[in-house]
């Protein structure tokens, strides 16, 4: 293992523990202040954890113990490289120069330091602006050149807060194509909110909340089948859990949800539904059937999907027509029922 990581904060909730082969690429996923960028902090060392034990290639980088630290290697000694949102390119210094500072900090010749730039830039498709300065570069450029610089250190841990969250939306797929070939054989944590930034570029996504690790697993297994609420939003897909009663799920709220799973699961089992939104149905009265899940809910909000319409309520959503929220009448606040078939949804342990 290239990077093992167990820490706990408690002025912030946070108790974590992780590990990263090497060569692989790790998704953070969670909702804002769940945790995602205090691991990274403790990793790159701009935080000190309370307890725990954080190691990169069998070298402690961090050791504390009820509040004191033990062993403690600072941020420019550790060979991890932290990128940021903004791309924060040095101002007074070319494009080439801002790629070759990683190795010129390592005592790297000059000359050296700049060829090995010029192969960087290459390689994000940038050699053209080398010798411009950063005030001329847009916003996708720009970043594309941090990932340059910070790599060119050869670090032996990437992380990356969230890199595509303050680009325009236009040109975060060049960044996302520029990643998926650097992060190739790098090994890298990646917070991110966006299911293609964890489709595309993550081998394994972890899925954090309230300062816990609460799902864990192979990118397309954790986005298709999720066990978390968090997992199944940023997935596009509903969650409903429960309790296996024999036939169904059985939720806390008392609702029953019937679908195709394992029929041999014990009973009192923690089980949950899963089901899409286009597979969902939008009502004003109750329908009735057996092959029908149905759900009363209250519309929170309604948001254009291509040439559907997805309609949030309080615990699920759904996608329909424009014209079939028209005729219905949806508004924030109107009390609908959902109905599902039971073919639609799949149950599997939680």
């Amino acid at each position: 293992m290239t990077l093992t990581f167990a820490a706990t904060l408690p002025a912030r909730g946070f108790h974590v523990e992780l590990d990263v082969p090497e060569g692989r690429t790790l998704a953070l996923l969670g909702p804002n202040g769940a945790g995602k960028s205090t691991a990274l902090g403790l990793a790159a060392g701009t935080l000190r954890p309370h307890d725990g034990e954080i190691v990169l290639d069998g070298r402690p980088l961090v050791r504390a113990e009820a509040g004191r630290t033990r062993t403690w290697v600072p941020p420019h000694a550790r060979q991890v490289a932290l990128l940021a949102q903004e791309a924060l390119l040095f101002p007074h210094l070319t494009v080439r120069q801002n790629v070759a500072f990683g190795p010129r900090s390592q005592g790297v010749r000059r000359r050296d330091a700049d060829d090995a730039a010029g192969r960087w830039l290459e390689q994000i498709g940038l050699a053209h602006l080398a010798d411009r300065p950063p005030s001329t570069l847009s916003g996708g450029q720009a970043q594309r050149v941090a990932v340059a610089r910070a790599l060119a250190a050869e670090p032996r841990l990437l992380l990356l807060d969230e890199p595509m969250a303050a680009l325009d939306v236009d040109v975060t797929p060049a960044l996302r194509q520029a990643l998926k070939q650097l992060l190739a054989d790098q090994t890298a944590i990646i917070t991110t909110h966006d299911v293609l930034d964890a489709l595309l570029l993550a081998d394994e996504v972890a899925v954090v909340e309230g300062g816990r690790v609460v799902e864990r697993g192979p990118t397309a297994q954790v986005l298709s089948r999720p066990r978390s609420a968090f997992a199944a939003k940023i997935a596009g897909l509903n969650l409903l859990a429960g309790t296996w009663t024999g036939d169904g799920v059985r939720t806390p709220a008392g609702e029953m949800v019937h679908g195709h799973g394992d029929p041999d699961a014990a009973v009192g089992a923690p089980m949950t539904a899963v089901f899409r939104p286009a597979a969902v149905a939008v009502y004003l009265d109750e329908r009735h059937g057996s092959p029908r899940n149905t759900f009363r809910g209250t519309v929170t909000s309604l948001e254009p999907r291509g040439d559907l319409v997805r309609v949030r309520t309080d615990h699920l959503a759904a996608d329909v027509t424009p014209q079939a929220a028209a005729e219905l009448s949806l508004v924030p606040g109107a009390r609908v029922w959902l109905s599902v078939k039971a073919a639609e949804v799949d149950v599997y342990p939680a």
